[in-house]
């Protein structure tokens, strides 16, 4: 693990034009990536960044949303409600078909936006994010194609990967959060290997380490907290049944060392869907998002947005 590397792409030029739009009654933040030099008259083609289970922006994905920008691509990330920049109450909790319902917001949002060409934009989802980009692109056979990297397709999968014990003790804390009036209960988010967390397994505490150590000039604030009631929802959550929807090309690169969301290769494989192309890496679930691999990731999808 600590042989990670948080990819530095600080020596991008870029310009951050931040936004808020309404979603589910919350005021949502929105950040806007351009290249330095863009015209304001100029409309470049597009890619919509949706995050994972416990992200916010910039979060493991500055280094993706940099360089997609050095290749003369806009980019925007956003915050859901109740997390980062977005307003909204309770804090830190997770329904993903709230979170698809906000993602579809921001999509229109975007398309909106000065500098953005409306008829080229593109998906990128990652972890969670990935699932709900699945379910995006099932309903929006307009957009250009879609990309997602270590993807949560199943959250039965994910759910059976848990150590039992924990798994107990998470869906007992969740069922009391959601039973019982008042503020939430909180779980870690992320946990050295062992510990009580949603995710400890595939190196996940070094790797916000090594992001916050990167970040710390910038914003080190990361509130490494989830809302308990939220893992009720991932056994239910399974995005790979609405693969054979998808119109659109989608890039699907799957780590074969995943144990936080395991790669069901067998679903999409069962799916048989033509427009969706995989890659397999040999990876566990964090290490796309650092160097040695991501130059190698990077590479697989900067190829299939020149496309």
């Amino acid at each position: 693990m600590n042989s990670r590397r948080y990819p530095d792409t600080s020596h991008v030029r870029l310009r951050e034009i931040k936004s808020t739009f309404m979603a589910e009654g919350a005021l949502c933040g929105a950040t806007l990536y351009v290249p330095a030099d863009t015209a304001p008259d100029h409309e470049l083609p597009t890619i919509l960044m949706l995050g994972g289970w416990g992200s916010i922006q910039r979060a493991l994905t500055s280094s993706f949303a940099h360089s997609f920008v050095e290749a003369g691509f806009a980019v925007m990330e956003f915050d859901y409600p109740g997390w980062g920049a977005s307003g909204g109450f309770p804090r830190q909790g997770i329904d993903p078909w709230r979170r698809t319902r906000v993602a579809d917001t921001a999509l229109a949002h975007l398309k909106s936006q000065p500098m953005v060409s409306a008829h080229q934009i593109t998906l990128w989802g990652t972890s969670f994010g990935g699932g709900h980009v699945v379910d995006l692109a099932s309903e929006h056979p307009e957009l250009k194609g879609a990309i997602i990297q270590v993807p949560m397709l199943d959250g039965l999968a994910a759910t059976l990967a848990t150590p039992p014990l924990r798994l107990m003790k998470l869906v007992a804390l969740g069922v009391l959060d959601l039973i019982k009036p008042g503020a939430p209960i909180y779980v870690p988010t992320l946990g050295r290997e062992g510990e009580f967390a949603t995710m400890d397994r595939d190196g996940a505490w070094a790797a916000m380490e090594v992001a916050l150590a990167f970040w710390k000039d910038q914003d080190p604030s990361y509130d490494n907290r989830v809302a308990a009631k939220s893992v009720l929802t991932m056994p239910l959550y399974r995005p790979w049944l609405r693969l054979k929807n998808v119109k659109i090309p989608m890039l699907m690169i799957g780590a074969t060392g995943d144990t936080v969301a395991p790669f069901v290769a067998d679903k999409v494989h069962r799916v048989g869907n033509p427009n969706v192309h995989v890659i397999q890496i040999d990876a566990n679930h964090f290490d796309p998002y650092f160097d040695p691999l991501f130059p190698e990731v990077l590479a697989l999808q900067l190829k299939f947005l020149r496309r």
